[in-house]
């Protein structure tokens, strides 16, 4: 694969006329290193995010060792690409046949569950053929907690109610060899006190249940900085996690364990695309809601733009600085339904054959490309330079203001 120094060197030299995805594998492994050294605990890399096998190697090789999968499908990629990764099951729903080739065929031991009628399945599926049920099962309650401090919410879905929980750990506790409480508080957690209110939710439904806990789960919902959305330090949501899993009622040698996707993924690409036509404040680019900017579409997501000039020292790329306008874009389906509101802010000049690098793609874009209207295709490069935002490069912490005086 080709490596550029920048997304504009792509453009000019590739003059492409599909989407292309731009990796940079050098801020995904400096995102894993991030987790591996500094969270209080194991970090599991949720591999939905971005099912990339090639950024489920860059994060091994740089300290991730443990995989959050959701389908037997993610299973049989990590398993094929890392051999000798932990991997674990943890959606709470899942198929007998996919549960007993996880167990059986990929040494698959965790997995996640929010019912009695789930615990019955894992332990019938993992069963031995004399019918004996398995003896080393990990096994994870999932609680429903609260989403109000996330940009997504994933409260209503997956997790059993606090007033039920007490009952299926108990049950749990019976045959698991090793019992955890997972939860997750939504994707893109804007405070850390996100998590305190759930660790609440886990002590409470601990001292309901009255069993031994070996492991906490607290789930993804990690940001990452988009416009509009720049959260505190990462620092701050590990430390407040640590204190408050120290505080609960669990195992001496209890583990802490946390899922990041986003975190881990957003920076690792990003997407150039090609303005086909202006009307006005819209954009008709080549790519869109049924492509890499599903979130844009669906969800209203703000992604980072920057304008790319056709060729080197065009005039227009002066504009970036000194003349911006705010446009929405839409995708090339012939729906409707493919339009990007935004705003995302570019030159006021830009005009059809120009490119536009979309950021921050890594989670929840590429993973989301269809064919639909023939549509999804395109190259894949390699950049070395940095992404256009950063959790991990000593940005200024959001909270301090540069206006304040300080008295000596």
């Amino acid at each position: 694969m080709h490596i550029f120094p920048d997304a504009s060197a792509v453009a000019r030299e590739l003059a492409p006329d599909e989407p292309v995805i731009v990796n940079r594998p050098h801020a995904a492994a400096r995102a894993a290193r991030f987790f591996a050294t500094k969270f209080p605990g194991k970090s599991l890399y949720a591999v939905k995010a971005n099912p990339s096998p090639d950024l489920v190697q860059i994060l091994w090789d740089n300290g991730i060792t443990h995989y959050d999968t959701a389908s037997i499908a993610e299973i049989r990629m990590v398993r094929s690409v890392l051999p000798d990764a932990t991997l674990c099951f943890m959606h709470p729903v899942k198929t007998a046949s996919a549960i007993r080739e996880a167990y059986f065929t990929h040494n698959v031991r965790t997995f996640s569950l929010d019912t009695q009628e789930e615990l019955e399945k894992i332990l019938e599926a993992t069963a031995a053929q004399d019918g004996s049920f398995a003896k080393d099962l990990r096994l994870c309650v999932r609680l429903r907690v609260s989403s109000e401090y996330s940009e997504l919410s994933l409260a209503s879905k997956f997790g059993i109610d606090l007033a039920d929980a007490g009952e299926l750990l108990q049950s749990t506790r019976q045959v698991a060899d090793w019992l955890g409480v997972c939860f997750h508080v939504g994707s893109q957690a804007m405070t850390p006190f996100a998590y305190v209110q759930a660790l609440e939710r886990a002590r409470a439904a601990i001292a309901d249940a009255g069993v031994v806990i070996d492991m906490i789960d607290v789930g993804g919902g990690f940001p990452s900085s988009y416009p509009g959305m720049e959260p505190p330090p990462l620092e701050d949501y590990f430390a407040i996690i640590h204190r408050h899993f120290e505080a609960l009622p669990i195992a001496y040698n209890a583990e802490l364990w946390c899922e990041p996707g986003r975190a881990l993924s957003a920076e690792y690409n990003s997407l150039i695309v090609k303005v086909e036509k202006r009307r006005g404040d819209e954009l008709f680019i080549n790519d869109g809601a049924y492509g890499a900017l599903y979130d844009a579409a669906h969800v209203a997501w703000r992604f980072p733009v920057r304008h790319i000039a056709r060729k080197a020292g065009d005039v227009e790329a002066a504009l970036d600085a000194t003349d911006l306008k705010d446009f929405s874009f839409y995708g090339p389906t012939c729906d409707d339904a493919d339009f990007m509101e935004g705003p995302f802010v570019l030159p006021a000049g830009i005009k059809a054959g120009d490119w536009i690098e979309v950021g921050m793609l890594g989670a929840y874009g590429a993973a989301m490309r269809t064919a639909f209207n023939g549509f999804g295709q395109g190259d894949v490069v390699v950049t070395t330079d940095e992404p256009m935002a950063s959790l991990y490069t000593g940005r200024p912490d959001p909270r301090v203001s540069d206006n304040v005086v300080s008295l000596r």
